[in-house]
């Protein structure tokens, strides 16, 4: 927890001096920095994506708030969480929607889409060492998604690392009839 809160600091550090830096370069009186566009510039160097005018900062403030969450074979809070549970807990707090708690079940609750196709806040599945979906993450873009790793806990991962790579399976984003219930309610 004590170096989450050092790249904290030095992160928000930056951002200052950054925003200094620009407000000077300016000539004029000192502009208060808009917090969006500060929560976008955290977020873009912490989780290593672009984070731009259409991203949900909610979505990367709960990555952020779970990163090092012990990984937990049928967990889901805090203080232990497999790779279901972390997506099932990422959607309901971040989308307010209910999605199944294991990988293969959530899967037939999406449509697949090409790893090109992927945005933010879609799924990605993988087949590790096994002929069914056996691990999931949440997509947030530059080939990168956020998943709780057996080894590691909460953690962002790289599509292009040679071991996701090998195992990636599909992509996949809510079914139509799914997005529609959630916009009636």
């Amino acid at each position: 927890m004590g170096k989450k809160l050092l790249i904290a600091v030095l992160l928000l550090v930056s951002s200052f001096a950054s925003v200094q830096a620009q407000t000077a370069n300016k000539g004029s009186k000192a502009e208060i920095a808009d917090p969006d566009n500060l929560a976008k510039d955290y977020f873009s160097q912490i989780m290593g994506v672009a984070v731009s005018a259409t991203s949900n900062i909610k979505l990367y403030q709960f990555i952020y708030d779970w990163i090092g969450t012990p990984y937990k074979l049928g967990g889901g809070s805090k203080s232990g969480v497999d790779c279901s549970g972390f997506a099932n807990q990422l959607y309901n707090k971040v989308f307010n929607t209910v999605i199944a708690n294991n990988s293969r079940n959530i899967f037939n609750m999406v449509n697949p889409i090409d790893k090109e196709e992927l945005r933010e806040g879609d799924l990605v599945f993988f087949k590790i060492n096994s002929s069914a979906i056996s691990h999931i993450g949440v997509y947030i873009g530059a080939n990168k998604f956020a998943h709780a790793s057996s080894s590691r806990g909460v953690m962002i991962s790289n599509l292009n690392e040679p071991y996701w790579r090998k195992y990636y399976y599909k992509g996949g984003r809510l079914l139509q009839s799914i997005q529609d219930q959630l916009d009636d309610n």
